[in-house]
């Protein structure tokens, strides 16, 4: 028989085991109750204060103001038997080799340390109006929940309660982290230096990002680079104004503005191997007061996204030879300013591997396992991957049969909740097996 929520009009449910079926009620509240409430980065003062509500009535550790209005819970399991982490060869891609284990003098692993998972959740809004004529709709005017990250924190606080009720089906330690900014300035960063990773370390990381890329019912999950790095340049070009019609008498900031968006698309063109992925887009270009007056200034500003993390540095230097080169030409100088802003998200092969082998007991294979979902969209959970070996993975949340396919930053975003519940139980599954007894 095939089972299914209210919201839901073809998806299997059957694989999502009845007790977390039975949240279901639940994640939608908690999820419609964070989505009226949106709150930029480091500004998240309810949307924190409602998940410390939570786990203190839930009677579950954890520690507030972290990176401002950041989060971290402690779920200890209480199964006994726990085997530790077997330690292999260097060159092992296991997601359970643990990188802290001691060993004895004679070289062999000493007695067995229980193993540590994060599951990292954002909580921040964007400063977007809502169009959705929902009884759930933002109650913040110019803030919206436009890219899901309500419902990344509703399938966190679900995940921690069904844990924390379940402590005996696994062993060892789980760390919810819940980071502000991921949109911008970005959090995770901040919270890795207040040592969110540490105290216990932590062996491996999992995150997840409802995605209307994909349908309900699937899971993108790839090794390797999965989300692209993200750089931001502002450039001012200087030039000498002057009258329309004498242009003579003038150093014109268009003119060499225009050559430079044009010269910047070189950079993929003819600079990066054509096997290579990489992106130079100019977003915005601002000149001029008037049609017979030749601008003096002309201000720029784009963005820069990649996979290989080999090309650290390379985009910066190249676009301002090119600035520099045509601004030297045509007499004008400039002001370039430069900001690599989040890092590739680079999933572990074999926590890919990991992740993959678990979203196969939720979702119908193999259609519902997707590994070419790869995005130019940027991720601050990069930093975290940087740290400990970890997987990113997208859940499906896009139901076009009901209008909910709106991509995500559109002020018409939403998503089919039944998502939540299979967050939750991949989550789940996740720990039970990463902490296997």
């Amino acid at each position: 028989m095939v089972s299914t929520f209210p919201n839901s009009t073809s998806v299997d449910l059957s694989r999502v085991r009845l007790s977390i079926r039975s949240l279901q009620p639940q994640l939608v509240e908690w999820r419609r109750y964070l989505h009226q409430r949106p709150e930029l980065g480091f500004q998240e003062k309810l949307t924190s204060e409602f998940i410390a509500q939570k786990l203190q009535e839930w009677g579950i550790e954890h520690q507030t103001g972290i990176a401002q209005t950041g989060i971290v819970a402690i779920i200890e399991g209480l199964g006994t038997g726990n085997k530790g982490l077997e330690v292999k060869d260097e060159s092992s891609q296991s997601p359970i080799a643990n990188p802290h284990r001691p060993l004895s003098p004679e070289g062999t692993p000493s007695s067995p340390i229980p193993k540590v998972l994060a599951i990292r959740a954002d909580m921040d809004a964007l400063p977007i109006q809502e169009l959705n004529e929902v009884p759930y709709r933002s109650q913040h005017d110019g803030r919206m929940h436009a890219c899901g990250h309500d419902g990344h924190t509703t399938i966190a606080l679900g995940t921690a309660y069904y844990l924390h009720k379940h402590r005996e089906s696994f062993a060892g330690t789980v760390k919810m982290i819940f980071q502000p900014a991921e949109e911008s300035p970005g959090g995770a960063k901040p919270m890795i230096d207040a040592g969110v990773l540490k105290n216990p370390d932590v062996d491996a990381i999992i995150g997840l990002h409802l995605w209307n890329n994909l349908p309900l019912g699937t899971v993108g999950v790839r090794a390797g680079a999965l989300m692209a790095a993200t750089e931001i340049f502002q450039c001012t070009i200087l030039g000498k104004g002057g009258h329309g019609a004498m242009p003579h008498q003038t150093v014109d900031s268009v003119v060499v503005a225009a050559q430079i968006v044009n010269a910047l698309q070189t950079i993929v063109a003819r600079n990066v191997n054509p096997i290579d992925s990489a992106v130079v887009t100019v977003g915005e270009l601002h000149a001029g007061t008037k049609w017979n007056v030749i601008a003096d200034t002309a201000k720029m500003s784009g963005t820069v996204r990649y996979f290989n993390p080999a090309f650290e540095g390379f985009f910066k230097q190249r676009i301002e030879q090119i600035i520099a080169g045509i601004c030297q030409s045509h007499g004008a100088s400039y002001d370039l300013e430069y900001y690599s802003h989040y890092p590739p998200t680079i999933n572990d092969a074999g926590m890919a591997e990991f992740v993959r082998s678990v979203a196969e007991q939720v979702v119908e294979t193999p259609a519902g396992i997707v590994p070419e979902c790869q995005t130019m969209g940027g991720e601050d959970m990069s930093f975290f991957l940087r740290e400990v070996p970890g997987c990113y993975f997208f859940l499906g949340s896009a139901n076009p049969e009901k209008g909910l396919a709106y991509p995500h930053h559109h002020p018409r975003f939403d998503f089919d909740e039944t998502a939540l519940a299979m967050g939750v139980e991949i989550f789940v599954r996740c720990v039970e097996k990463f902490l296997s007894l």
